[in-house]
């Protein structure tokens, strides 16, 4: 079995990852192909990935981030899609107001655009996520195995008012069709929960540390796949 995905995939913090924990539960092979600040476009892009991914006999796909991704607003960079590169004409021309120049990282530009409250924003937003399903959907076409969708929601602590923009029900339904099964699971990151004390960091870590899933949360999603898994056979 693969699992494909982002950081709650790979396990950030954690010694033993969800696919870890369906390894040693289902007795058999379970490849962690979970990757840091990823999104479609990485987990799309990556011949050598997709090679190995279509060698298993079944694929557990993380629901991808939303706002990670190329579209016709703005560019980013092809491994770490977190990254924001630069705005194309389209976003230039909508945003003439803003300067670009000094935004990295994809939650900066969407706080940047979404400051003004006005309805451009939800132009991008609305972009955003008829981007997200063509290509999630091609996604899920270039995978040869069953793939199972894992729509995780992370509870996370009051943060950006650009936390709620997130795949919806309306999106993953058009996306069902292309899979065995859905699997939704709710889990709390570190911080919100008595799992910080067991996640694996070094001093400095403990902000970021605070924002990923614990191994609790991790054994919980092993749980509700094991239940679908075992539904499939």
């Amino acid at each position: 079995m693969a699992c494909l995905g982002g950081e709650e995939t790979f396990g950030r913090f954690v010694d033993c990852p969800f696919p870890a924990v369906l390894e040693t539960r289902l007795g058999k092979p379970c490849v962690n192909f979970g990757s840091l600040f990823c999104g479609v476009e990485a987990l799309s892009t990556d011949p050598g990935v997709l090679k190995l991914v279509n060698q298993s006999g079944l694929c557990v796909l993380q629901v991808p981030d939303l706002l990670r991704q190329s579209n016709r607003f703005y560019r980013v960079h092809p491994r770490r899609n977190d990254r924001f590169l630069e705005p194309t004409s389209d976003l230039l021309e909508l945003y003439p107001d803003v300067d670009f120049t000094e935004i990295h990282f994809v939650r900066h530009l969407l706080e940047r655009l979404s400051a003004p409250k006005d309805a451009r924003f939800e132009v991008v937003v609305q972009e955003l996520r008829e981007a997200w399903i063509r290509t999630t959907g091609e996604l899920i076409g270039r995978i040869e195995p069953s793939v199972v969708l894992l729509w995780l929601h992370v509870q996370r602590q009051a943060g950006s008012h650009i936390d709620p923009i997130v795949p919806d029900a309306a999106m993953i339904q058009q996306l069902q069709p292309l899979c065995a099964d859905v699997v939704e699971v709710s889990v709390p990151v570190s911080a919100r929960s008595d799992a910080l004390e067991d996640v694996l960091y070094g001093t400095l870590q403990q902000p970021i540390a605070e924002h990923m899933i614990g191994p609790s949360a991790h054994r919980e999603i092993a749980e509700k796949l094991l239940v679908a898994l075992r539904d499939l056979n």
